[in-house]
């Protein structure tokens, strides 16, 4: 029977891109996915960048901002392995606080200007003399993204099982032998749970992630140019893609596995959108969807080593996923490899929720 170095359980953002690490390393890897690669939570994402300390919680901040600045070259080498474009935007995010922000931190308006008059920004904004400052932050496709990660990870030699449910770790002598699924048994001595919402579904150890519903959109038809930056309101974001859509999003609900859109939802995001950018009403609906982020019961992901020889855990990025691929593939491949760590991983060990 084949043997691995490695099993990835999870073929998402985090796990394609931990895949890609490890491969650089020169581990031979399988990842185990329950559908198609990269079509979960990462496939549903908007993708903004966004590492800004008021939306960031403090614990993550350092990761967030190194993964924010990981970017450009992180892909450079998936655009140059995969011969496709992911549509990484530099135009920056017009970022609308809410009172509360504003009575946390009075200087914001000042810590980070506008280049220019809101109206020369974005000409399309309902309330022009609405408080915003600028924020340099980028945004990629995530289906692009992801669709590139699956590419140059097959070009790296990592072999893909798509349609293969992980069931659970398979220990001996107290240590990781592989895992079982409902096809077959694979044998490695490292196994990596990135498994997302689903991490938590996978025997004998409980990572107690949950499904967070998110239900966005995207419209088409909108003037060019109408929306220039990644607009953030309390009430709503937008983001626009170099191919004419407009993502607006999104939601977040507990409604456990459910990916149902709800037209209502859909409607009231929509009209949302429109008030803020009255434009948006000359545009249609192209597609609606719902993805389930990845949470935990801290907020914050859930990186590191568990308690078992071999048993690795990298999920519970929430919101963050696209964000923090490219740090969370370079930490856990120095962890698993028991190189040195630039990063301390401490905060998001599997312990603090006494993950065996």
């Amino acid at each position: 029977m084949k043997t691995w170095d490695v099993i990835v359980i999870g073929g998402g953002i985090v796990g394609l891109s931990l895949s890609i690490a490890l491969r650089k390393r020169g581990a031979s890897v399988l990842i185990v996915e329950r559908g198609e690669p990269g079509r979960e939570a990462s496939h549903a994402a908007a993708g903004m960048l966004a590492d800004f300390p008021l939306e960031t919680p403090a614990t993550l901040q350092p990761l967030a901002t190194a993964s924010a600045r990981m970017y450009p070259e992180f892909v450079h080498e998936l655009q140059d392995e995969s011969g496709m474009d992911v549509d990484l935007r530099d135009q920056g995010t017009i970022f609308f606080p809410s009172p509360v922000h504003l009575q946390e931190r009075p200087t914001l308006l000042t810590d980070h200007p506008l280049p220019a008059a809101l109206a020369d920004l974005e000409p399309g904004l309902a309330d022009l003399k609405r408080a915003a400052i600028y924020l340099r932050e980028r945004s990629v496709d995530p289906r692009a993204l992801t669709s590139a990660a699956v590419k140059a990870a097959r070009h790296r030699g990592v072999d893909v099982s798509s349609g293969t449910t992980a069931e659970a770790v398979l220990f001996s002598s107290e240590k990781v032998s592989g895992i079982s699924s409902d096809k077959s048994t694979y044998q490695a001595a490292i196994v990596v749970n990135c498994a997302g919402a689903w991490a938590g579904q996978i025997l004998p150890c409980s990572i107690p992630t949950r499904p967070v519903k998110g239900q966005m959109l995207a419209v088409v038809g909108a003037a060019r140019d109408l929306v220039r930056h990644v607009i953030r309101a309390p009430e709503i974001y937008l983001v626009p893609r170099s191919d004419g859509r407009i993502l607006v999003g999104a939601t977040v609900e507990d409604a456990g596995y459910d990916k149902r859109v709800d037209p209502d939802t859909v409607q009231r995001l929509h009209h949302a959108a429109i008030e803020l950018v009255p434009g948006l009403g000359h545009a249609r609906i192209h597609e609606a969807w719902a993805g389930l982020r990845p949470g935990s019961p801290d907020g914050l992901p859930i990186l590191g080593a568990t308690r078992t020889r071999g048993y690795f855990v990298a999920t519970g990025h929430f919101r963050d996923g696209i964000l923090l691929a490219p740090v969370t593939a370079h930490a856990m491949a120095q962890l698993i490899s028991c190189a040195d760590l630039e990063y301390d991983l401490t905060p998001f060990s599997p312990e603090r929720f006494d993950v065996q």
